[in-house]
């Protein structure tokens, strides 16, 4: 009895092993990846990273790098907790799009329908504009709060119409509020708290066994503890940042291996381990191009970004928490027999998400076509008109950019960003781009390098696009 004991545990060793290890692909280079990751975490001042590759629904590869926690020494393993960020909203979106398909609510009616207390301009939003960023709402991401399950509601009862900077329906602007109010429509709907109907609508039938909202469930697992970088080096986040109001937006805590069933059953039209988990449909509802996203060719589906890239679909969010940061990208090549690769990063650094070695991961997995060769449009100076026309204050509520005269240059001066510069001169790149050509004070970074211009149907200048937030035009 004793000897078949052993032999059982010596399979179980042998099978977790080759789950974190390495399945050698003919153009895949684990050594290689691992120098860019390497570096690239050096480069970043990021303590610790785990990253795992999904092939054809298989574990291709998984590995811990560097350290879960500066002061012990503790290493990462694939098998370790992170806090996810706003790779959390393709789960909310997942919950809230499979009670639609139930028929427990539509997603084109208000969400006032299954959420009481809201106020009616709240309550008009509809779960698609919500679940698209198009509800008109102003971005906020408030890291400390109250911990106890009552928090979303009585949080999202107190939103006015001071949360919307614009109409409803007009434009892609990422808000992470919109997500808060889709996770308490799936608790309201259930009867039951969000972070409960997460374990039991996805993460355990998914067999996501580790993966929860809740901070005192996460730390009875193995936890990378966040950091931030003080000075030239990383230190520990003390306390760690929470928020229950803010779960469904950027809550979760999951390791690499729990992820990979997730983007396996997702690449495979929903189907785990020979069972159906998830619907198709939800799938195709998912990762439909349902709105444009202004500035690139590039859509938003729900709790996903949606493009193709050079012959190659890609489904993709990242995510940022204090502490943490992460990156899921789920792809496909448009030939029938492509493979299918899904790639998951999850760092324990502030906004860190390798994205170089998130690049060369999936350039030595899939075949892309050739980069073609684009004329870069050359940078000119902004005519008198143009300047006139595009001079003006935008504003998301509490984050304003203002386009000014002075000197015969257009300069740009924002506030309410996290990293804000005294000023930057501006120039036409062409297709209703600015580029910054000088700041002053914090340096070129401390602003996006271009802003893109969305103009209303009569050609005037109505939102300028930072990033991937709108700000509007005053009058």
């Amino acid at each position: 009895m004793r000897n078949c004991r052993f032999h059982s545990r010596l399979a179980f060793l042998f099978v977790t092993l080759w789950l974190i290890c390495v399945v050698r692909a003919d153009d895949f280079d684990p050594a290689r990846l691992t120098q860019i990751a390497e570096a690239e975490m050096k480069e970043t001042n990021t303590p610790g990273a785990a990253i795992a590759i999904v092939r054809n629904g298989e574990m291709l590869w998984a590995k811990g790098l560097g350290l879960a926690n500066v002061e012990t020494g503790q290493p990462v393993t694939p098998e370790m907790l992170f806090r996810l960020g706003s790779t959390t909203k393709m789960f909310t979106a997942a919950a809230l799009v499979g009670l639609a398909e139930e028929g427990k609510l539509k997603l084109d009616e208000p969400i006032g329908n299954c959420i009481v207390g809201l106020h009616p301009a709240i309550a008009a939003l509809s779960p698609h504009q919500l679940l698209t960023h198009t509800a008109g709402l102003t971005d906020e991401s408030i890291m400390s709060g109250r911990h106890d399950d009552d928090a979303l509601a009585a949080y999202a009862r107190t939103m006015d119409p001071s949360w919307l900077f614009t109409e409803p329906g007009k434009i892609h602007s990422y808000a992470n509020p919109g997500y808060w109010l889709a996770g308490l429509a799936c608790q309201e709907i259930a009867g039951k708290p969000y972070a409960d109907l997460m374990t039991e609508r996805l993460f355990r039938p998914l067999g996501m066994n580790r993966t929860t909202l809740r901070p005192t469930l996460a730390m009875t697992w193995p936890l990378a503890l966040g950091h931030e970088v003080r000075g030239d080096k990383p230190s520990i986040v003390r306390p760690q940042a929470d928020n229950a109001a803010t779960w469904p937006a950027g809550q979760m805590y999951s390791s690499v291996l729990d992820l990979a069933r997730f983007t396996t059953a997702f690449l495979d039209n929903g189907r785990l381990d020979g069972k159906q988990i998830l619907s198709p449909t939800l799938i195709a509802n998912l990762t439909s191009p349902h709105v444009p996203r202004p500035g690139d060719d590039g859509h938003y589906g729900y709790g996903l970004a949606v493009s193709t890239e050079r012959g190659v679909r890609i489904w993709q969010h990242g995510g940022s928490r204090t502490g943490y940061g992460s990156t899921i990208r789920m792809a496909q090549g448009l030939q029938d027999n492509s493979e299918k690769i899904s790639l998951i990063i999850l760092t324990n650094r502030s906004a860190s998400s390798l994205p170089k070695t998130a690049t060369a991961a999936l350039e030595m997995l899939l075949s892309f076509q050739p980069q073609p060769a684009v004329a870069r449009a050359k940078r000119q100076p902004l005519t008198e008109q143009q300047m006139a026309e595009l001079a003006g204050t935008y504003t998301n509520n509490r984050q304003t950019i203002e386009l000014k005269i002075e000197n015969g240059e257009l300069i740009a001066r924002r506030s309410g960003f996290e990293a804000t510069a005294a000023s930057a001169t501006l120039t036409w790149a062409g297709d209703n781009r600015l580029a910054l050509t000088r700041s002053a004070a914090n340096g070129d970074d401390a602003l996006a390098t271009t802003y893109f211009l969305v103009r209303d149907s009569s050609g005037r200048p109505e939102y300028l696009l930072s990033g991937s937030r709108a700000l509007k035009r005053k009058p």
